[in-house]
Parts: structure tokens; sequence; C-alpha cells
């Protein structure tokens, strides 16, 4: 008897199923289930631009109406990947503009993108509705230009830490007056100063607009203006707060912060001056997400500002809050969920505030839902985080960044590897983990014990020897990226725990020990792996198998080889006339 369900059921339960991660377990179960998932997939998320080829994901979801792309790895937001190393849009636009002329969305992260791409994706979509680049290059206002003329059913346009080439501020009068269907604006990354009028004409035709984020150069005159056009707003980025303006002015608004009844986020407040703080006092009490990682706010300020903020479930800021700001948290924001404190400086010897380690301490012990944390800072104890872990085991994701190279707890002197364990230990959902600080292979062999759901790892300036990288890949059964800079590790661990590197989807090193020989050897013996060593100075093809190189990218793939390689990126598939050394895999 066969009890399949009709594809028609699987279609209905299926549409019900949002997440990349269930959509691919609900693939894998049989195959009338992957062949009605792939034909009912709208959404697609691709974390590599170069494990599958743009055609492979044309062929298995021809009904996709979302693509979600990433390019570069992770470490090119620390300006470790050199200029030029790949991250390239046009093969992905150009296939999506043949095989799906009614695609709606596309996101980019890390991605070259240039003019040529986004007149394509102008050309070549009848329906498209939104375009998220989020740390993109490439690309001048004249493409944005060409979006805003050719999509005249936009919803989200949004620039999120994106370089780019800024030729002016006309591009906004490109959009048509019939747009009406604009939900998101983010150009907060460009540098010159927009046409006001056009900015206006384009908020005030657009009912539905929720999100607004401003650059730097919109004054705070003209931000008053916005907000009596747009009282709808959900999320808003201002633009620079330094403006000097008179009493009435200030007074109008005042008010216009006062009819913004829906707004839950807020960000920007670029240079923002003190006597402009109380403007925002009125939106505080509905906010759930609060920006500040640009405004140098001191923490007075801060103090009463965060106070009224009740309903806060996301905070960014910088140092200048210090330790009694941090309070003013904890009992304030007691819904915390997302807390990250970016430094102030340039480096620690730049870092003049009273942050410690004793600030997150009171955060963790006051906000029961907080569950991730990014946090700099120039100290931090093991007795810290064994009670930040006491009082947050449901921690998902812990980043601490002592910002010294190899500083131990600043009390007794030791590693910070018991503090790490105690996270690791007691923290049984963490999912992400960046360690920092003085920490020897006993903190990576906690972590491999007891990281079994760690799905991502950041590691600089640690360990002491090959064990460390072997206690990781041994012991973290669910590692899918690791990231590792300035380590001693060397060929051994990396080649003993070759196979798991077939398990996750990438890992970067930079300025450790592993020798060229090591990799010629791992990319003959793993053929689903590319191991592409990044040679900016071209001396580890010319020298011995022994010598070291500086930056290696592995990653899994179904796509083979990539076609565009530097000339500084060696790759066995490029150069297969070197040979391979004598080491083997266990």
């Amino acid at each position: 008897m066969d009890l399949r369900l009709p594809s028609k059921v699987l279609e209905h339960i299926f549409s019900f199923v949002d997440s990349n991660e269930d959509r691919n377990s609900v693939s894998l179960v049989c195959k009338s289930w992957f062949e009605t998932e792939r034909l009912t997939r709208k959404r697609v998320f691709v974390r590599n631009c170069y494990a599958v080829t743009p055609a492979a994901v044309a062929r298995r979801f021809p009904g996709m109406r979302s693509l979600t792309l990433k390019g570069k790895p992770h470490f090119a937001d620390y300006n470790l990947v050199p200029d030029g190393w790949g991250g390239y849009a046009w093969p992905w636009v150009e296939a999506m503009g043949e095989k799906y002329p009614a695609l709606e969305e596309l996101r980019l992260k890390r991605m070259v993108v240039t003019d040529e791409c986004l007149e394509k994706i102008a050309a070549s979509f009848k329906e498209f509705k939104a375009l998220v680049l989020t740390s993109c290059e490439g690309f001048s206002t004249d493409g944005l230009a060409a979006i805003a003329v050719a999509c005249s059913n936009l919803r989200e346009l949004e620039l999120r830490e994106c370089i780019v080439e800024d030729l002016g501020g006309d591009w906004l009068s490109y959009f048509p007056e019939t747009l009406t269907s604009l939900v998101s604006l983010d150009f907060s990354c460009l540098d010159s100063a927009v046409k006001l009028s056009d900015l206006e004409r384009l908020v005030s035709r657009s009912p539905h607009l929720k999100s607004l984020k401003l650059n730097r150069a919109v004054s705070l005159d003209a931000l008053g203006n916005l907000l009596r056009l747009a009282p709808q707003l959900v999320e808003l980025g201002t633009g620079s707060f330094s403006d000097k303006l008179n009493q009435e002015a200030v007074s109008k608004l005042s008010q216009a912060f006062s009819e913004l009844k829906e707004l839950k986020s807020l960000s920007g407040l670029w240079d923002v001056l003190p006597e402009y703080i109380p403007l925002l006092y009125s939106v505080c009490p509905g906010l759930t997400s609060l920006n500040l990682s640009y405004a140098t706010v001191q923490m007075p300020d801060l103090v009463e500002l965060l106070s009224r903020c009740s309903k806060l479930e996301k905070l960014w800021v910088m140092d200048l809050i210090e330790d009694k700001g941090l309070e003013a948290v904890a009992s304030s924001c007691k819904e915390l969920r997302e807390l990250r404190v970016f430094p102030s400086g340039a480096d620690v010897d730049e870092t003049n505030v009273a942050m410690t380690e004793q600030g997150l301490v009171t955060v963790s012990e006051a906000c029961p839902n907080l569950e991730s944390v990014l946090y700099f800072c120039a100290q931090f104890t093991n007795a810290a985080m064994v009670t930040i872990a006491k009082n947050r085991p449901n921690l998902k994701c812990f980043r601490l960044c002592v910002m010294e190279p190899f500083a131990p707890d600043h009390k007794t002197q030791q590693p910070l590897d018991e503090g790490f364990k105690a996270i690791v230990e007691s923290c049984k959902d963490l999912q992400r983990l960046s360690v920092s600080g003085l920490l020897t292979d006993k903190a990576f062999e906690y972590i491999g014990t007891h990281g079994k759901k760690l799905r991502m790892l950041s590691i600089a300036f640690a360990g002491d020897s090959d064990l460390m990288l072997h206690h990781l890949l041994s012991g973290c059964e669910s590692l899918n990226k690791l990231e590792i800079r300035d380590c001693p590790f060397g060929d051994t661990a990396l080649l003993e725990n070759a196979a798991k590197l077939e398990t996750m989807r990438s890992l970067w090193m930079s300025s450790c020990c592993v020798s060229f020989g090591a990799c010629k050897l791992l990319s003959q013996k793993m053929p689903k792996l590319n191991v592409e060593v990044i040679d900016e100075q071209h001396l580890t093809e010319t020298g011995p198998d022994s010598s070291p190189v500086e930056k290696i990218y592995i990653y899994r793939t179904l796509a083979g080889p990539r076609v565009d390689m530097p000339e500084f990126v060696w790759t066995i598939h490029k150069n297969p006339e070197i040979g391979v050394s004598h080491l083997a895999i266990e």
C-alpha cells in the first residue's frame, strides 16, 4: 500500500516551512519530498558564491523569487582579504537574468557589484521589489539611478556598510513619480548630500514606508521635514545631529519625534550634541532596537537616554558607555536580548574609558533574555566569565574581544582558559564564539569537548601548538565556519583532521604555521575542497614545500575550481604541474 502524501498536500505543508535550514532538512527526507521542496522553494540562500554554480541553483529551484548570496570570507570585514580576491556578483546576475525573469529580491553580502550588474538587474527583472547590498563594493550612484528608473515596483533599497563611488546626490530624482510602493530605504553609507526636494517627494508619496536610514549629510533641519512626512516610520536612521538650531527649530523637531508613535528602531545620530539628546526621549519608551555605534554619546547622557528605554531588546553602543552606563542598562532594559559594545578608539592606547568586565557581568545578572554578546574591552577575568556563564546559560553568541593580544586575567595573570571553559560548559546552545586574550591549548580542549552546537568560531593570537586545531576539528561536531589568525598551529593538525573539513563550510587561516606542501597535499587528497593559498608577494610557488603560507581559505564546493582567481591566489587546479610533497593524510 502506498502511504506517500500527494504532492499537493506536501506543497501545502511545505508552505508553512520558512527557514532555509528547515527547508534543507525537509529535502533530505526522501526523493518525493526533495522533488516537491525544490519545486516550491521561493527563497534561496547561498552562503558561499563559489560553493555552487548559478546554473546548478537554477536547475534545482525553478520557482525561486528571492536569492540571498554571500561572497568574500567574513575576515574581509577586517581588511584581511586582499582587493581583487573575488566575490563577483556578475556571473550570478547574468545567470539569474536569463533563468529567472520573475525574480523579485536580491540580497548580496561582501560582493563586488558593478554598475553593469545593477543595470542588468534593472533590465532583467520586471517585477523586481528588493535590492539589499551589505558590505558590497564596485558600484556608483549611477548604478543606483538605473535601479531607481526601471524598478517601478521597488519596495526595498538598502545599502548597508557599502563602499560606493558617490557621483552626486541626484540619483533619487530618477525614481518615477508613480512609485508609491517603497517600504524601506537605506543610503546611510553614502558620502554626499542628496537633493532634499527629491528625497521629500519620494517620502511623501510612499505611504507604506516603514524604514528610512539617512546618511551623515542629512541635516537636523531636513530630518524634521522628513519625519513630518512619514510619522508611520518603524525604523529610523538619522543623519548628523550636530547642526546648530534655533529654539523654534528645536521645538518643531521635538514635536516631529513625538509624532513617531510606531517607532521601534533608532540609529545614526552622528556627531550628536548633548543638548539634542532630550529630543529623543519621547520615542524611547517604544524602542526595541537602539544602534549608537556611530554616536559619540558620553556616559552621563547615555544613562539619561537608556533609563527611558524599558522595552529595549537590542543595543549597539561604543565603550563610552562605561561600566556605569551598563548599570543603567541592567536597571532599565530588562528585555535586552543582544548587546554589542564597540571600541571608541583605534587601538587600546587610545581607549581611555572606564570599561571593564564588570559592566557585562552586571548586565548578565539583570537581563534574563540576554542571548547574544559582542564585547570589546581592555581587560577581562576568568571569574567574570564564570559569573556570566552562570547567570546566562541561555547565551547563543558570545564574542569577547580583549583588545590587547595575549592579555591574561588582569587580576591573577593566569590564562583565560577557565573562563571560556565555563562559557562552553554552561551555555549548551552556544552557536557562535569569538575568543581572545591569553589562551593555551587547554582552552581549546574545553571548547572541543563542550561546544557541541558551536557553528562558528573565531580565534586570534591564541594557543600553544597543533593540539589547538586538533581539539576543535575533532570535537566540535556542528562546526561550520572556523576563522583563525596569528596562531601557532601547523601541518599535522590540519592534515590529520582533513576529513572534518569536508563537513564544514569554510576554514580561514592567516599568519599561522601551515606550509605550502601541506596545502598542496590537502588539495590533492580532498577533491571536494577548494584550497586557496593567498600569496600577495608571489613567493610561495617558487619556494620549497616547507615555505609557510600567509593566508589560506579552504571551503567545501560542488562547483569545482573557480575561474576568476587573481594571480596572487594559488590552487592545485590552477597550477597542476606543481607536485605534491611526501606528507600524508592519516
